[in-house]
């Protein structure tokens, strides 16, 4: 009697699926943020400008509102950016959850639910949260730089530490 043994299965694992879907939720989640940072910055798509938005900041309790106005407008502007094409993408993640992570403080205490609900800000962290920890997928502009080609797990628990760090630093000084 003889007897055979199936052949071992190499069978490669596509990540095409995965490297798109993260594509989509990095241009998706970048751009969004990217349109908010011009709407601080320079007033586009109906946004308040850095005048107005430094007044909120001051409202809101933030010492050197035009500081903060011109640090959320930029890290959401430029990590926005950065975010979709996939650029650097641990420090552009943290930048841009430490700026959602401040934004859901302020709007914390509305309850879950639109118009002052924090579902909205929930999203967009948890989003970037997972791009912090998936990587941006392969068609990135990280998977042509040397050391961020093989993304790392560590890389994205670095960008949320810091980001948490930051958030947390900033919204002590909060009055």
């Amino acid at each position: 009697m003889t007897t055979t043994t199936a052949p071992a299965r190499t069978a490669a694992v596509s990540t095409l699926p995965t490297d798109l879907g993260l594509l989509v939720l990095r241009l998706t989640v970048g751009l969004t943020m990217a349109v908010h940072g011009s709407q601080k910055l320079f007033g586009w798509f109906d946004g308040a400008g850095l005048d107005r938005t430094s007044k909120f900041f001051a409202s809101q309790g933030y010492p050197a509102s035009d500081f903060f106005a011109v640090v959320a407008g930029v890290t959401e502007g430029f990590g926005g950016l950065a975010l979709a094409i996939g650029f650097l993408t641990p420090l552009a993640a943290a930048a841009m959850l430490g700026t959602l992570l401040n934004a859901l403080a302020v709007r914390w205490g509305g309850g879950f639910f639109a118009p002052k609900g924090v579902e909205y800000e929930l999203l967009l962290i948890f989003s970037t949260v997972t791009i912090a920890l998936a990587g941006p997928g392969r068609f990135a502009v990280d998977s042509l730089l040397p050391y961020l080609r093989p993304y790392r797990l560590v890389y994205g628990i670095a960008s949320i530490a810091l980001a948490l760090i930051t958030a947390g630093v900033v919204l002590l000084i909060r009055n």
